[in-house]
């Protein structure tokens, strides 16, 4: 079961106006970024949280919880949860802040110039050897 875009809805409106906010579609669920960090998983109608020190001591006692069989576990917030937006909100910020920066994206894969390939096309074909000139007749 997928979850259903009216449950996205509700999350984001209960996380209210924040810049940098904003969700992903993933394999018919979603992803919650914070400043391009993901930071949260929706699944079958459930928040994950990415599991962090910060986070854990706003949830006590944690809950655990995973996504599908063999992810991680991930701090489990179910919806009875959500209505406690100050508390929903702090928990989202924690785990935003203790995460580190993502990685900056490299640029696509051009060839590169090779020294062979920066001669002009002349001077890359082969020379070819001299030959020796003959003797002449007598």
């Amino acid at each position: 079961m997928s979850t259903r875009p009216e449950t996205l809805a509700f999350l984001i409106d209960q996380l209210g106006d924040w810049p940098g906010l904003r969700t992903r579609r993933m394999f018919g669920e979603y992803c919650v970024y914070v400043d391009d960090k993901p930071v949260a998983f929706v699944c079958d109608d459930l928040l994950y949280v990415k599991p962090t020190p910060a986070g854990q001591a706003l949830m006590q006692p944690p809950v655990w919880g995973r996504f599908y069989d063999k992810a991680k576990p991930h701090l489990l917030i179910t919806p009875d949860r959500w209505d406690e937006r100050a508390w929903l909100r702090a928990l989202i910020e924690a785990t935003a802040h203790a995460l580190p920066a993502p990685k900056p994206r490299k640029a696509a894969a051009k060839p590169a110039a090779t020294a062979k390939s920066a001669k002009p096309a002349a001077a890359r074909q082969r020379a070819k050897p001299a030959k020796p000139a003959k003797p002449a007749k007598p």
